[in-house]
C-alpha cells in the first residue's frame, strides 16, 4: 500500500464513523504564545480543550503537518541519525469533542489497524496508565477493560506518569491514554524476547504507532486536577510509522515517504544510498529537512534571526552542512529537491505547487547565503589554529600576555580549541559546533566542549528570562461565559462584562488579562495591531493598553483590575487610534490590487503590519520595483481614494463562494468554514479579512510609498503612510526643499544651483586631500627621525594627532622604509582612542611577533579592542584616558 493510498484510507475509514474531514491547519502558528509551530494533530483545537469556543462538529479528523524541533519535544539532533525521528511529519488522527470516548476510540483503532490495514495483531502491544499517587488517580480501569475485549492480556502493558498521562503543557486539559506499539522484529528475534520486554526501550523496532488520548482533567497552576464538565478524545498516529509498517519496511527512510527525495538527492550527489552510512545519514537529514523546510515557507514564514524564522534557518543551515561535508556540495543543492516534493506530496498539499517559486528561491538564496558562512567559519578556524600566540591555553590557563621580542622562545599553545571561540563561531557566524568538532579531530585536537555548553547555558537563560510569563489561574467572574463576542465593525463603545481575568508578570513588569463578554476591541491579528482604550465603572477607569488573541480569545492586557469586577462595565476604544489604523488597514488592501495591476498577478501578500503611524506590506516580487512602478501604484491607489469607493462588507460568507467572488486568501492562515469578505470595487479589490476598514475609500485622504527594499529572496517590503501622516510628510519634503532654495541664495534653477554646490564641494576635497598628503608625508618623516634602536630592533612608540586611516598608512609605509621596525602608534578623536601596531617582516617571521595579538593585550588599557594581520593590526577604545598608560606599557616590553 503506497503512501498516499494509506493516507486516504485512513481519512475513509473515519469518515464511515461520521467524522468531518478537516484540512492541516498552518505548521506556522499565529495566535498561541505558547507555541512557535503546529507539534501535534490537536493543536487547532486547542481553543475547544481549552472551553474558549464550541466545536462546530463533534467528530472530526485529518491529516496534520507537525514540526518538532524546539521546547519539550525536539527530535532534531535525532533525525537521520535513527529510522524513524522527523522535523516535519504527518500526524493522522480523530477527536471527539464531548462526543464519544474510550470505548468507541480503542475499539475503531483496533479495527481499522488489524482489520482494514490489516497488520498482524500478535505483533501488537497496548499500554494503560497504571495510575498516579501523586495525583491521587487510580489505575484506568475503563481503557483496561475495553483493551482486555480485543487483545490478551499478555499484550497489555501498564505505563506511569511519565509514559501513559498527557498533559498539554504545565497548566490545561489532560488526561490518561494508550498507546499502540508494534513489534517489528524477525520471528526468531520475537520468540527469543518477548516483545513486551522492549516496548518504550528505545529499540527501533518495537515502537509506538498511535497514542489514544482521554482528556478529562484540567491542571491548575496549584498542580491540582479538576475534572473537566466533558470528556474528549484525541488521538495520534505518526503517518510515517504507519507507512513503514505497511510496506514492510524498517526504517520510515525506506518508504515512498522519502525515497523519491533520497533518489533525487543521491542522483545529484553522484552516489548510491546504501553504499556510505555517513553519506546515507547526510541524505536522510536532507530528505527530512526539505520537508520541514518547505511546508514553513508555504505556510508563510520565511527564515531569519528571530522566533521561528531562526528555527526554519537552523534547520536550512544543518541540511547544508551536512550536504557540504558529507556529499561534497560547495553549490545550492536542496532547492534543486523542491519539485520532487510538490509533486509527490502536493495533490494532499496543494499549496507546495502554487508556492513552489517562492519556495525555490528563499531555499536557494540560504544556501548560498549559510555557503558563504561555512567558507569564512573555516578560514576564522584556520587561522586560530595557525596563530601560536592565539589567547589559547590548556582547559585552565589564561589570556597569554606579549612575548619579549628579545626571546625567540614560541608560545608552546594547545591542541584544544576553546569553548568560548567554538561558541563565538556558533553564535556570532552561524558556525555549527558539530562541524568545528570534525575539523579539530582531522588535525588531532579537541574543541573545549565544557566551555562551548556554558556560552550555550547562559544564552539559552538570557532567552528564557525574556520570554518568560508566569500567569496566575483564571479567575472565573461570570459562570459558563463563551467565546467574547466582538461588535467592534459595528461600535466603539458598548456596555459588557468581566468574564474572567488572571494576573501575569513578565518582562515589562505585573499586568492583568481580561476577559469580557462582548468587546468593541479588535484583537491583534492579520497584520493589524491591537486596539487601545478604556473600560469604565463607575468612578474606576482601566486603560487598556494592548488587545491581543490567544486561542481565538481575545485577550484585553491592563496594569490594573476594577475593585468589584463583578457586574456592567462600560468598553471604550480610542477612536482616533482606530481612525488612523483603520485608514491603513483599507490602504494594504487598496495597495494589494494596485500591486497586482502594475506588476502582476504573481504577486502576492506574505506579511504584513498595520497600526496608526504606517502600513507595512511583503510581497512575492523577484527585482526591484522601478521609480516609474512606484509612482504607478501611488497614483492607482490615491485614483481610488479620489473616487470615494464604498465598502462592501459580506460576513459568514461559505469559503466556497467567497472563492467564487474572487477573494484573495492568505497564504499560512487558518480561515473557518465562514468568512469575511471585503471589497473595494467590483473589479479593484476582493480580500478575506477580519480587520476594521474605512466605509468610504475618500476618508483615506491621500496614500505615498516612503519606501521598498528586499526582506528575502523573492520577497519585496514596501513601507507607506496615508492621511494625516502622509500630509505631513509632504509637509516636511516642502519645507526641505525651501531650506535648500534659500541656502543656495535662490538660484533661478534649483537643480543648476546643487550641481554648482557639488563641483565645488569636489574642488575643494581635491585640494584638502592633496593638502593631506603633504602634511602626512611631513609628519611620517619627523616619526622616522624619532625612531630608535631597542634589543635588536628599531622602536617607536608616541602619540600623534591623525586619524585611523592616515595613522595605518604612516605605518604601512615606515615599516616598509626602515628595516626591524616595531611601531605603535595611537591617537585620541571624538572622545575615543584608536591604535596602529606595525611590525617589520623579519620579525614577524624571526621573533615571531604578531601585531594582530599584541594589539589585543594593549587594547585592554583603552577599554576596547582589535585585530588584524601579524604584520600590522588596529584596535579603537572607549577610554582615551588610557594612551599614555599604553605606551609605557609597550615601552617596558621593548626597552629594559
Amino acid at each position: 500500500m503506497d503512501s498516499s493510498k494509506v493516507r486516504q484510507t485512513f481519512l475513509d475509514f473515519f469518515k464511515s464513523k461520521q467524522h468531518q474531514i478537516v484540512p492541516s491547519a498552518p505548521m506556522v502558528i499565529k495566535d498561541d504564545p505558547t507555541l512557535m509551530f503546529t507539534n501535534a494533530g490537536m493543536n487547532q483545537f486547542k481553543d475547544i480543550f481549552l472551553g474558549n469556543r464550541g466545536a462546530e462538529n463533534k467528530r472530526i479528523a485529518d491529516t496534520q503537518k507537525c514540526l518538532r524541533v524546539s521546547g519539550k519535544h525536539n527530535d532534531l539532533e535525532e533525525v537521520g541519525h535513527d529510522t524513524y525521528h522527523h522535523t516535519m511529519f504527518e500526524m493522522l488522527g480523530n477527536w471527539s469533542f464531548g462526543d464519544y470516548f474510550k470505548k468507541e476510540a480503542i475499539a475503531w483503532s483496533w479495527e481499522l489497524l488489524t482489520d482494514v490495514f490489516p497488520i498482524d495483531k500478535e505483533r501488537l502491544y497496548v499500554t494503560v496508565f497504571e495510575g498516579d499517587k501523586t495525583d491521587a488517580l487510580g489505575m484506568d480501569s475503563d481503557a483496561l477493560a475495553c483493551w482486555k475485549e480485543l487483545i490478551p492480556e499478555s499484550q497489555i502493558l501498564f505505563g506511569t506518569k511519565k509514559d501513559n498521562f498527557w498533559e498539554m503543557g504545565e497548566t490545561g486539559p489532560c488526561g490518561p491514554c494508550s498507546e499502540i506499539h508494534i513489534d517489528l522484529r524477525s520471528d526468531s528475534e520475537r520468540e527469543a524476547l518477548s516483545g513486551r520486554d522492549l516496548v518504550n526501550t528505545g529499540n527501533p523496532l518495537v515502537i509506538e504507532v498511535w497514542n489514544l488520548v482521554f482528556i478529562e482533567f484540567n491542571r491548575l497552576s496549584d498542580g491540582k486536577l479538576m475534572p473537566l464538565p466533558a470528556k474528549h478524545v484525541d488521538t495520534g498516529m505518526g503517518f510515517e510509522r504507519l507507512c513503514m509498517v505497511l510496506q514492510g519496511k524498517v526504517s520510515n527512510y525506506d518508504t515512498d515517504v522519502f525515497q523519491p527525495l533520497i533518489k533525487a538527492l543521491a542522483d545529484l550527489a553522484g552516489i548510491t544510498y546504501g553504499s556510505d552510512p555517513k553519506a546515507d545519514i547526510a541524505m536522510r537529514v536532507v530528505a527530512d529537512h526539505l520537508r520541514a523546510i518547505s511546508f514553513a515557507i508555504a505556510d508563510g514564514q520565511l527564515p531569519s534571526n528571530v522566533k521561528a524564522g531562526y528555527v526554519i534557518r537552523r534547520i536550512l543551515r544543518r541540511a547544508v552542512r551536512f550536504g557540504y561535508v558529507f556529499l561534497n556540495f560547495r553549490e545550492p543543492f536542496i532547492c534543486n529537491l523542491v519539485p520532487v516534493l510538490a509533486e509527490q506530496m502536493g495533490r494532499y498539499f496543494p499549496e507546495l505547487i502554487s508556492q513552489q517559486p517562492l519556495i525555490v528561491n528563499v531555499i536557494r538564496e540560504e544556501e548560498n547565503s549559510f555557503l558563504r558562512t561555512l567558507e569564512q567559519g573555516i578560514q576564522k578556524f584556520q587561522h586560530y589554529v595557525d596563530s601560536p600566540h592565539e589567547g589559547r591555553g590548556t582547559r585552565d590557563e589564561g589570556r597569554t600576555n606579549i612575548q619579549h621580542p628579545a626571546s625567540n622562545i614560541q608560545h608552546p599553545g594547545s591542541s584544544i580549541i576553546d569553548g568560548p571561540f567554538a561558541f563565538e563561531l556558533f553564535d556570532t557566524y552561524g558556525f555549527p559546533v558539530d562541524l568545528t568538532e570534525l575539523m579539530a579531530r582531522e588535525i588531532g585536537w579537541s574543541v573545549d566542549m565544557d566551555g562551548f555548553r556554558k556560552g550555550m547555558e547562559k544564552q539559552k537563560a538570557r532567552s528564557r528570562q525574556a520570554a518568560t510569563l508566569d500567569a496566575s489561574d483564571w479567575i472565573v467572574v461570570k459562570e459558563d461565559a463563551g467565546m467574547s463576542e466582538f461588535v467592534g465593525y459595528d461600535t466603539m463603545e458598548t456596555v459588557t462584562s468581566i468574564t474572567r481575568y488572571r494576573k501575569v508578570k513578565g518582562k515589562t513588569g505585573e499586568l492583568f488579562q481580561i476577559v469580557l463578554d462582548t468587546t468593541p476591541f479588535y484583537a491583534e491579528s492579520g497584520g493589524q495591531c491591537g486596539d487601545k482604550g478604556w473600560l469604565k465603572k463607575g468612578d474606576e477607569m482601566i486603560d487598556i493598553q494592548d488587545t491581543v488573541r490567544e486561542h481565538e480569545q481575545t485577550i484585553h492586557i491592563a496594569s490594573s483590575i476594577f475593585s468589584d469586577p463583578i457586574g456592567d462595565i462600560i468598553a471604550v476604544v480610542d477612536a482616533s487610534k482606530r481612525l488612523l489604523i483603520t485608514n491603513n488597514h483599507s490602504a494594504t488592501h487598496l495597495m494589494h490590487a494596485a500591486l497586482r495591476k502594475v506588476l502582476g498577478i504573481h504577486v502576492e501578500q506574505k506579511g504584513s503590519l498595520v497600526d496608526e503611524t504606517r502600513l507595512r506590506f511583503d510581497f512575492t516580487h523577484f527585482s526591484k520595483m522601478s521609480t516609474e512602478e512606484i509612482e504607478l501604484v501611488e497614483k492607482l491607489v490615491n485614483s481610488k481614494i479620489r473616487e470615494n469607493i464604498p465598502q462592501i462588507e459580506k460576513r459568514a460568507v461559505p469559503m466556497a463562494e467567497a472563492k467564487d467572488m474572487g477573494a484573495i486568501a492568505l497564504f499560512g492562515e487558518k480561515y473557518g468554514t465562514e468568512v469575511r469578505v471585503i471589497r473595494f470595487g467590483d473589479d479593484f479589490s476582493t480580500e478575506l479579512c477580519g480587520g476594521t476598514h474605512v466605509a468610504f475609500t475618500g476618508q483615506i485622504g491621500l496614500f505615498r510609498i516612503i519606501s521598498e527594499g528586499a526582506i528575502a529572496a523573492g520577497i519585496r517590503r514596501i513601507e507607506a503612510i496615508t492621511g494625516a501622516v502622509a500630509e505631513q510628510y509632504m509637509y516636511g519634503k516642502e519645507q526641505l526643499l525651501t531650506q535648500v532654495n534659500e541656502a543656495l541664495k535662490h538660484p533661478r534653477e534649483l537643480m543648476h544651483g546643487i550641481h554648482n554646490l557639488q563641483e565645488e564641494n569636489q574642488e575643494l576635497k581635491k585640494a584638502a586631500g592633496e593638502y593631506a598628503k603633504l602634511k602626512q608625508a611631513e609628519i611620517k618623516l619627523e616619526l622616522k627621525n624619532k625612531i630608535e634602536p631597542a634589543n635588536g630592533l628599531n622602536y617607536l612608540a608616541k602619540q600623534v594627532e591623525l586619524d585611523m586611516e592616515s595613522m595605518k598608512g604612516i605605518a604601512s609605509e615606515l615599516r616598509n622604509e626602515v628595516p626591524d621596525l616595531f611601531l605603535i602608534l595611537a591617537s585620541e578623536a571624538g572622545g575615543k582612542a584608536n591604535l596602529v601596531i606595525a611590525i617589520s617582516d623579519s620579525l614577524v617571521k624571526g621573533k615571531n611577533l604578531n601585531a594582530g595579538l599584541i594589539i589585543r593585550e594593549l587594547a585592554r588599557e583603552i577599554q576596547g579592542g582589535g585585530g588584524g594581520q601579524p604584520h600590522i593590526a588596529t584596535a579603537g577604545g572607549k577610554h582615551p584616558d588610557g594612551i599614555p598608560v599604553l605606551l609605557e606599557k609597550a615601552k617596558a616590553y621593548f626597552i629594559s
